[in-house]
């Protein structure tokens, strides 16, 4: 008998090219976990990735195989039963042996290998731990060669990665480099024990009123035959509120129905608190306690909603009774070399989504099931997650080792998974049924349900969206919702509106809409649309070392930028809207930046209008493509790889708020086929809403602001509102006004009072912009509050479109690319200004 040990295995490693046989290959590797770009760098066998063209200088190390060891004393057996090793991810094809022993061959790095090494290990001297890494990309071609049974088809990075295991980002992607890692991306412990809990989870109910919570905690055990386990179930403060101790059945599995009364439930933030309980598994041998387990859980009741309306059938959450307009974003790796983030990095990234009202992030299935962190944070801060299955953009092969492992991926990580609250959706992946649409691959969703003819169809890879992964939820996370893939309607096409979720990019993409047409195209659930546009300077001077590379066209920016036809699609954007009276670089990047918050404007705010209210919600929910970076890149990122926002964020904050007003004139483009401008404007106002309360006494107050004089151009229009729960408010719709000078030139500005207090403010411009002057003297007004430079005070007597404070890592704003409006005073924290720095701004 002997307590549970582990000991992280995270020093005494050395690494190196596998067929290096000198004296001197083996160089030290400064810790685990790790991937092979991190130890070169360190010794400066490669440059940085990231900077300037260097992406390219690395490619031959994804073509070599690297060899990773580790010398270690192991403490004394003394009565442990077992000594195991656990890998908890190996990327990816791994040769592992022990004391010149093979003790494992792995091929999927999103799978972890629990071996027991008993009977190899020196307990009285040193054993010697050795990992071969083949090269992923020279094996994926063998494996295709292999099966030419099957059509290759994929979209972004080498076809062959469709037959391998490996996170598709690191084949590269139209937003990340192509950089093929190897080595020990996860822990790698040394585990002593006689029993151990492998795993606790539970399943539940909530009664009709949310307030009886009957359910039964599961365990299981690998040990000793005759063990008995404690389960628990203890509050955040560490009651115990439930608890039973009970023998462990010789296969290891043990159960325990509990009933919880007054359950404290966990809500998105916005909508509750995040009240969350631990289970606890604690195993007895002999009577003496060898191993405790805990599992931090919520209780929640989370459906997606799906009944027949007027638009055609509805597609949004609801948790504890409450709807959820999801707004929110896609979650991509946030570094293309994983061990190098940290906790805090995540904590930064999931604080981020909370500070910018945004409900739900979908964890893209081009990149890896997240650290432990991520959704640890999501559930302590209330995020939901939308969590793709690792398939992106391919039509993926089907012979029985790689369903074998694909069953096995799936099955761990729902494991791994299953006891966050903030988990409640799962999708097959990511676009793979934009491939079988695209390429006329056979599928006749509702006359063929055999699972077994689509493995011989040219669209085989249907068998695990729709057979294999939904098996695998049903059987270990029945509670969660399962889609087969995003986007995807029920069978019909992917761009019909009226059914699931849609990915919106007839904007940039495709025919390149206009950005003001997104209301006019959106889904039921916008689950993926975006802008692209350049980062903050301070980020672009730490990627491009040459000032002679400054310049929008220049190489190294073309480099960093993996979007097809980018140039026409941006440089199209802004010319359409916007006057480039410059070419100075720093102004191009803020018209990126602006043309991206503008977008962001009209998607959030139109889609949001669409919540509309119950039984006739047209749309559920918009998540941004994309949060973040895996590389300081010019991407559809809104946030960057530095984590420096870009004006965007605060478009969609603002978009975002629990009560946003906002102001639409329906805007002719009359330069398309048109004589004239148009000579009369037609407006609407809403507000948005996302209390659950109705706010019975709010004040909506109307300006039409010349932009030359800001003066207003007709008397100011006030409004008493009863704003609707959780709700659209139409406060005024297709309201004409003569535009006084023959055409706009004029902002409509609305500002929501509730209890004497500014809540929301939006302004409607007239488009395009580049009809508009600027040159005049705003007078614009920005001045600090007090000497410790904490809180600027902004105003101008002339409206200002889009004022943008740049920003670097470390020095952020409450508020950046505004508008300001004359009459009105705008109070913006700054936090992070050193002393002495000036405050850049355009």
């Amino acid at each position: 008998m002997s307590l549970f040990t582990s000991i992280d295995l995270t020093t005494g490693w050395e690494f190196k090219r596998s067929n290096d046989t000198s004296l001197q290959a083996w160089r030290q590797v400064d810790k685990l976990p790790t991937v092979v770009h991190l130890d070169l760098m360190r010794y400066n066998l490669i440059p940085d990735p990231f900077r300037d063209l260097n992406e390219s200088k690395v490619q031959w190390v994804g073509e070599e195989s690297w060899s990773y060891r580790c010398s270690f004393t192991p403490s004394p057996k003394d009565d442990a039963d077992r000594v195991a090793l656990l890998f908890e991810g190996l990327d990816t094809f791994a040769h592992v042996k022990l004391n010149g022993t093979d003790i494992l061959q792995s091929n999927n790095m999103f799978i972890s290998h629990h071996i027991d090494v008993t009977s190899l290990l020196n307990f009285s001297g040193k054993n010697i731990l050795e990992i071969d890494f083949e090269s992923a990309l020279l094996k994926a071609r063998d494996i295709r060669r292999e099966h030419p049974e099957h059509n290759y088809i994929g979209h972004l990075g080498e076809v062959e990665r469709l037959g391998v295991r490996k996170a598709p980002y690191h084949w590269g992607w139209d937003w990340g480099p192509k950089l093929m890692t190897a080595g020990p991306w996860r822990p790698i412990r040394l585990q002593k024990y006689s029993s151990r809990i492998e795993d606790i989870w539970l399943d539940y109910t909530l009664d009709e009123a949310l307030k009886h919570c009957e359910g039964t905690i599961f365990a299981r055990v690998d040990g000793c035959v005759g063990d008995e386990i404690r389960l628990a179930l203890r509050n955040q403060e560490g009651d115990v509120l439930f608890e039973k101790r009970l023998p462990v059945h010789p296969e290891g599995h043990v159960q325990a129905e509990f009933a919880l009364q007054n359950v404290a439930l966990w809500y998105p933030h916005g909508y509750g608190s995040q009240s969350l309980y631990y289970i606890d598994g604690e195993v007895f041998t002999n009577d003496k306690a060898v191993h405790l387990l805990a599992r931090r859980v919520g209780f929640r009741r989370a459906e997606l909603i799906q009944e027949a309306d007027i638009y055609g059938k509805a597609f949004y959450f609801r948790v504890n009774g409450i709807d959820i307009f999801a707004g929110g974003n896609c979650w991509i790796p946030a570094d293309s070399c994983i061990p190098r983030l940290s906790a805090e990095r995540y904590r930064q990234w999931i604080r981020l989504m909370v500070e910018g009202n945004q409900i739900m992030t979908r964890v893209w299935g081009g990149g890896i099931y997240e650290e432990d962190i991520f959704y640890d944070t999501c559930d302590e801060l209330g995020i939901l997650v939308w969590q793709d299955f690792m398939f992106a953009c391919g039509s993926y092969p089907v012979f029985p080792s790689y369903l074998q492992s694909v069953e096995s991926e799936a099955r761990a990580n729902v494991r791994r998974l299953r006891h966050h609250p903030s988990i409640i959706i799962y999708a097959g992946g990511n676009e793979n049924y934009y491939i079988q649409e695209t390429y006329g691959l056979s599928y006749d969703y509702e006359g063929d349900k055999d699972p077994q003819s689509w493995l011989k169809s040219t669209f085989p890879s249907r068998y695990i969206y729709e057979h294999l992964l939904p098996r695998v939820v049903s059987e270990e996370s029945s509670s969660v919702v399962y889609r087969p893939d995003s986007p995807w309607g029920d069978g019909k096409p992917i761009l019909d509106p009226s059914v699931g979720d849609i990915h919106q990019w007839e904007v940039w993409h495709g025919i390149m809409r206009p950005y003001q047409t997104y209301e006019q195209i959106g889904g039921r659930f916008n689950s993926e649309f975006g802008m692209e546009a350049f980062p903050h300077m301070s980020t672009i001077m730490r990627f491009v070392s040459d000032p002679k590379e400054m310049y929008s066209q220049s190489l190294t920016m073309d480099f960093h930028n993996k979007a097809r036809g980018y140039e026409r699609r941006l440089g199209g954007y802004i010319l359409e809207n916007f006057r480039v009276s410059t070419t100075d670089f720093k102004y191009w990047v803020y018209l990126t930046q602006l043309v991206q918050s503008e977008a962001m404007n009209y998607a959030y705010r139109g889609w949001r209008r669409h919540w509309g209210k119950p039984s006739a919600r047209r749309s559920g929910g918009a998540l941004v493509w994309q949060l973040n970076d895996c590389w300081p890149t010019i991407s559809w990122a809104v946030v960057d790889h530095y984590l420096v926002k870009k004006p965007a964020f605060y478009s969609i904050k603002r978009s975002m708020e629990p009560l946003s007003v906002n102001v639409l004139r329906k805007h002719q483009d009359w330069t398309a086929g048109h004589a004239c401008p148009a000579l009369v404007s037609h407006y609407d106002i809403w507000v948005a809403s996302s209390k659950t309360t109705m706010v019975k006494e709010a004040v909506l107050e109307v300006r039409f602001i010349s932009i030359r004089t800001g003066l207003d151009s007709f008397p100011p229009q006030k409004h008493a509102v009863r704003v609707q729960p959780n709700s659209t408010t139409t406060v005024c719709q297709g309201i004409p006004i003569q535009n006084p000078a023959g055409h706009d030139t004029f902002v409509i500005c609305a500002k929501l009072v509730v209890d004497s207090q500014v809540i929301s403010r939006h302004a409607d411009w007239p488009q395009p912009y580049k009809y508009l002057s600027f040159d005049d003297d705003r007078g614009l007004v920005i001045r600090f509050e007090d000497d410790y430079r904490h809180k600027l005070r902004v105003s101008a007597s002339k409206p200002v479109k889009g004022l943008v404070f740049s920003e670097r890592p470390g020095l952020n704003f409450s508020d950046n690319g505004f508008d300001v409006i004359p009459g009105e005073e705008y109070s913006i924290e700054v936090r992070g200004l050193q002393e002495n720095e000036l405050l850049e701004y355009i």
